[in-house]
């Protein structure tokens, strides 16, 4: 069962960052799509992040991105809530994002710090609250410096969370201490945008996850979530560390979309591993790896 969102988990607690499936063609895969999300909300999810970087969100474009939030809606909108990926380092281009999104159902946006342009702390003041004006959607930031190049620092967290419309974070910087204070100063509700410390994030206050690895162990990170909030920590990291094998595969080497499309061909929920260049399909290593930690999780048959 999914964990409901209340006004603490405006999101919910566990979300997928869902990739994009693709015809043999390389044409966006609607019906796939669909199956995807179906799945995920009833293995446990109670939210799904479109088109971010999971969602190959810079290689689609905004008949595609709309058509797949529209489709999603459509089928578990009424199940989970659905965030669309409003992400561009072009301001104007974020904002088209977001009124599309907005148009297509979504129930929510994620705005990330503009990749390579790497702006100043007013600049990603202003690009969030631009978007935040755009539309009456809540606006969950997305703090990724590793990919961004640039990190939102406190000051300017304080300062967008007196924006109505921005309501949480996606910390994936790494520093949860820091996170921590974030939340504490500002009130934003925080999610882990890192797998492998959804339970460090849950012990200094964080709301869930934005995941990768819910594509397959959704109901395992919703129960962590359960046990947690019922103070049953030891029994929160025992079934974490099922999920491990899990987590390395799909993000150890960087390329989840890569690894992640593999995991759902080798599940049977998709018939191929078609990824948008510059990304490319899973090598048979990158398969086999990928088979061994869905073998060891218990979600593949090891004759499969």
């Amino acid at each position: 069962m999914a964990l409901p969102s209340t006004p603490s988990r405006p999101f919910g607690a566990v979300l997928t960052a869902m990739v994009t499936p693709m015809t043999p063609a390389g044409d966006v895969d609607l019906e796939a799509a669909v199956r995807i999300a179906e799945r995920l909300v009833d293995d446990g999810n109670d939210g799904l992040v479109l088109n971010g970087t999971t969602g190959e969100s810079p290689t689609t474009h905004a008949p595609e991105k709309a058509g797949l939030v529209a489709a999603v809606v459509d089928a578990v909108g009424d199940r989970a809530v659905v965030v669309a990926g409003a992400c561009s380092n072009d301001t104007d281009h974020a904002l088209r994002m977001a009124v599309q999104a907005a148009d297509a159902g979504a129930d929510g946006l994620l705005a990330v710090a503009p990749y390579y342009s790497r702006p100043s702390q007013e600049g990603l003041y202003r690009h969030f609250t631009a978007i935040a004006d755009e539309t009456d959607l809540p606006v969950m930031l997305y703090d990724v410096p590793g990919r961004a190049g640039v990190r939102i620092a406190a000051p300017t967290y304080e300062r967008l969370a007196a924006h109505d419309r921005i309501v949480a974070t996606k910390d994936a910087a790494g520093d949860v201490y820091s996170a921590a204070k974030v939340a504490a100063a500002t009130g934003l509700v925080l999610y882990s945008g890192d797998d492998g410390l959804l339970l460090p994030f849950l012990a200094h206050g964080a709301a869930g996850i934005v995941s990768v690895s819910a594509h397959v162990v959704a109901g395992a990170f919703a129960e962590v979530v359960r046990r947690f909030d019922a103070g049953d920590h030891a029994g929160a990291l025992e079934i974490f560390l099922t999920t491990t094998p899990v987590i390395d595969a799909l993000n150890g080497a960087g390329f989840q979309a890569v690894m992640v499309k593999s995991a759902l061909e080798l599940l049977g929920v998709t018939d191929n591993r078609e990824l948008r260049l510059p990304n490319v399909a899973a090598t048979e290593g990158d398969v086999a790896l990928v088979r061994d930690a869905l073998v060891a999780f218990g979600a593949l048959d090891p004759a499969r």
